[in-house]
């Protein structure tokens, strides 16, 4: 079985396939842990592909055309693996095409990855992304920022927008945990799958959670923080500029069991 698969429609690429795609920046994109040949939080990706697609390019594939392109991928793949869907127009970017050029899919698999062990060092940095809501290519301001802020000694960076509120870090979303409760910050941000699959296994479980604007003012009042996306749903933070976290190991356990609790499903 091949860990590494390149399709587009369902089918293989070549070279030709992906020429165009090389040189072109107005795509979104979904990114997933495959475990045992299932996905956790699958509604969760099927909703931000098709309401990222309806809003960059006036209409979405099927989801169970989307569903069928997933399950050809991984048919070609060992059990656990690594899987990004993007969606792109063939019409191409700098072009204003209508809503009767249906969006193409491409996949990529590869090996499964949980991320950087931790515990990590941010930088906060201000940065307020474009269309925040989506999870779009071509941001070159998150691999700036980030090489910035290692630049600087810290291990990642974190962004704060032009009111100073903590919004999201590079690739990762953030989450608080003030002693007794998950504090998400408030602001304008991507709202990853996990932390949707977090969110609602969280609320299943009864545990408190609050949401609220923190600037980094607020950090002292806080004892834990970690990162999250889809390779991790808890990597713990020590410290975000000179403030320190002091407890975020029992922040860590208590997100990682909601997301182990998110039924994997196959697509």
């Amino acid at each position: 079985m091949n860990s590494f698969v390149a399709q587009r429609n369902g089918h293989p690429v070549d070279a030709q396939d992906l020429t165009p795609l090389a040189f072109a920046g107005y795509a979104h994109f979904t990114a997933m842990q495959v475990r045992d040949g299932r996905i956790r939080g699958l509604d969760l990706h099927l909703d931000r592909l098709r309401g990222a697609s309806a809003r960059m390019f006036g209409r979405a594939l099927p989801d169970e055309q989307v569903r069928a392109y997933l399950r050809t991928a991984l048919a070609d793949g060992p059990a656990d693996q690594s899987l990004t869907a993007t969606v792109y127009s063939p019409a191409g970017e700098f072009t204003v095409a209508g809503t009767d050029v249906e969006p193409e899919m491409l996949i990529r698999t590869g090996p499964p990855s949980s991320g950087p062990d931790g515990p990590l060092a941010l930088a906060a940095i201000e940065h307020e992304r474009t269309l925040p809501s989506v999870k779009h290519v071509g941001e070159v301001a998150k691999t700036y920022y980030l090489r910035e802020a290692v630049a600087k000694g810290f291990d990642d960076a974190a962004f704060l927008d032009r009111q100073g509120r903590l919004s999201e870090a590079s690739i990762w979303n953030l989450a608080f945990w003030d002693g007794s409760a998950v504090v998400w910050p408030v602001a304008d941000m991507l709202r990853g799958t996990t932390l949707g699959i977090v969110r609602r296994q969280l609320e299943r479980l009864g545990v408190a959670q609050h949401e609220r604007e923190i600037t980094l003012a607020d950090l002292p009042a806080l004892s834990g923080a970690v990162v999250m996306n889809s390779w991790n749903p808890g990597i713990a933070v020590h410290r975000i500029e000179s403030v320190s976290f002091a407890e975020t190991a029992p922040l860590v356990e208590l997100l990682h069991r909601a997301y182990e609790a998110e039924p994997l499903l196959a697509p």
